[in-house]
C-alpha cells in the first residue's frame, strides 16, 4: 500500500492516502471523525508542502495533547454569523482547523458583502501553521491576514522570561494561476516546531534564538526550551509579537500566552486560546474594478522575481508539484511511530 524507495530512508505516500491514515491515527487516539478529517487535511498538507515541523510530526503534539486531557475531542463549534462583519466560532476546547472550516463560509460571504470581514475563533487548540487558514480565504479570491497566540514561550526583547508565544502572522494575497502570494512566519528567532524537531535530533539551534534558564545565550534545544526563546529582529520582532497578542488575545475575548501556558498546567499540550481571521474583497475595496489593482501587484511581484530572487511559499509550491507527481515524502523512522499511535 505505502511504496519506499530503496535507496531512501523515506517512504512517498499519495495525499489522498496520507490522509486518510492521519485521519485513521487521529481516530485511533479518540477523536471524533469530524475533527480527524479536518485535522488531516493540515498535517497532510503540511507534509505535502515539505513543512517537516508542521506535517506528519503534528500527530506526535497532537497524541500528547490527547493524553493530556484537556482538549475536548468531539467538540462541536458553535457559529455565530448574525449577518455584520464580524463571524464568531467557540470551538469549545476543541482543536482549531474544524472551527476553522466552520466558519469559513461565513467569512468569505461577509467579506463580499461588506467588503472586508473578521472572524474570531475562540477556546480552540491551535497545533499547525498558519498559511492553510490564508490560502483557503484566498482561494476565494479575498486577501487574508491571520494571526494567533501560543504558549508563553518568548522573553521580550531584553528581557529572559517568557511573556509571548510564537505569535505566527500570515497574510494571503490572490493571484491568477494556482499559487497565491503567501508568507507565514513566527514572530519569534526560530517556530517551536523547528525547535522542537532539532530537540529531538540533538542538533544545534542557530545563533540568535533563545537563552537558557539564567538568560545566558544559547544553542542548546533543551536549555532553550527550558529557558526563552526570543523574538527575530530584537525590539522590532518583540513588537510583532506584541499586537499579535493583543489582536488575536484580548480584542476577541481569549486567552494571553501566559493564560495559555497556565491552562496547560505543565501538561505540555498543544496551546489554547483564539485566533484572528481577517479577510479583505479586492473588488469592493478598490471601488469596483480590481483589474488595474491586480496588474499592480503582478508588476510588483514581477521586480521581485525578475532580479532572480524567489516570493515566499515558492519552495512549498515546489513541494506540492513534486508531491503531486511522486507521493508525499515522509521518513521512515517518523512514519513507523505515528502509524503505532493508539494501536
Amino acid at each position: 500500500m505505502t511504496a519506499a524507495r530503496p535507496d531512501t530512508t523515506d517512504v512517498l505516500i499519495p495525499l489522498p492516502e496520507l490522509q486518510t491514515q492521519c485521519a485513521q491515527v487521529l481516530q485511533r487516539l479518540g477523536v471524533s471523525v469530524a475533527h480527524a478529517d479536518a485535522m488531516a487535511r493540515v498535517i497532510a498538507a503540511g507534509q505535502r508542502d515539505a513543512c517537516a515541523s508542521h506535517g506528519v510530526y503534528r500527530l506526535l503534539t497532537c497524541a500528547h495533547t490527547v493524553r493530556a486531557g484537556r482538549v475536548v475531542l468531539d467538540a462541536e463549534p458553535v457559529v455565530d454569523a448574525p449577518g455584520g462583519p464580524v463571524v464568531r466560532v467557540n470551538a469549545g476546547f476543541g482543536f482549531a482547523p474544524l472551527a476553522f472550516e466552520r466558519g469559513l463560509p461565513h467569512l468569505v460571504e461577509a467579506a463580499r458583502t461588506h467588503g472586508l470581514a473578521a472572524l474570531a475563533i475562540n477556546h480552540c487548540f491551535h497545533f499547525s501553521a498558519l498559511w492553510p487558514e490564508v490560502e483557503a480565504v484566498t482561494a476565494h479570491g479575498l486577501a487574508a491576514l491571520a494571526l494567533t497566540p501560543s504558549h508563553a514561550w518568548v522573553a521580550p526583547a531584553g528581557g529572559r522570561v517568557p511573556v509571548f508565544g510564537t505569535n505566527p502572522i500570515a497574510f494571503g494575497w490572490p493571484r491568477p494561476g494556482p499559487f497565491p502570494f503567501v508568507f507565514d512566519f513566527a514572530t519569534s528567532a526560530i517556530a517551536r516546531g523547528d525547535l522542537e524537531l532539532h530537540r529531538r535530533a540533538g542538533t544545534p539551534l542557530p545563533e540568535g534564538c533563545g537563552v537558557n534558564a539564567h538568560g545566558h545565550p544559547s544553542t542548546d534545544a533543551q536549555a532553550v526550551a527550558d529557558g526563552a526563546m526570543l523574538a527575530f529582529g530584537g525590539h522590532k520582532g518583540s513588537a510583532l509579537a506584541a499586537m499579535v497578542k493583543l489582536m488575536a488575545g484580548a480584542l476577541v475575548g481569549d486567552w494571553t500566552s501566559r493564560e495559555s501556558l497556565a491552562f496547560d498546567a505543565g501538561a505540555g499540550a498543544a496551546p489554547c486560546h483564539g485566533e484572528l481571521v481577517l479577510a479583505f474583497d479586492p473588488a469592493r475595496l478598490s471601488g469596483g474594478n480590481p483589474a488595474p489593482n491586480q496588474a499592480r501587484a503582478e508588476a510588483m511581484f514581477e521586480a521581485i522575481t525578475g532580479q532572480g530572487t524567489r516570493l515566499p511559499s515558492q519552495r512549498r509550491y515546489a513541494a506540492r508539484q513534486r508531491s503531486a507527481a511522486d507521493g508525499v515524502r515522509v521518513p521512515r523512522a517518523l512514519w513507523d511511530e505515528v502509524s503505532a499511535l493508539g494501536a
